[in-house]
């Protein structure tokens, strides 16, 4: 079973495009949702700010999204967290 490496602090994930997050060239971000009820989505950005893909979380959940060193996050809110992590054994 794999273990959760904590690498770099949880924040907020950005809410607009041009503020979008890298979270310190992250390859892997724990994404968390903590509204009460609502579902929020995720979006994952080039460095050209160019959408790649996005997708629905709802309240409550944990995502792992792995990407590029230089792809970049943002939420439709503030509530929704993320954190560099790793995987080890």
């Amino acid at each position: 079973m794999a273990n959760t490496l904590l690498i770099g602090p949880e924040a907020a994930l950005p809410t607009t495009v041009g503020t979008a997050s890298s979270f310190s060239q992250a390859t892997l971000v724990r994404v968390v949702n903590t509204e009460a009820s609502a579902v929020r989505l995720v979006t994952l950005l080039d460095s050209d700010f160019q959408g790649i893909s996005s997708i629905s979380m709802p309240a409550g959940t944990v995502e792992y999204i792995e990407k590029k060193p230089n792809d970049l996050l943002l939420a439709a809110s503030a509530n929704v967290k993320g954190a560099k992590v790793g995987f080890t054994n």
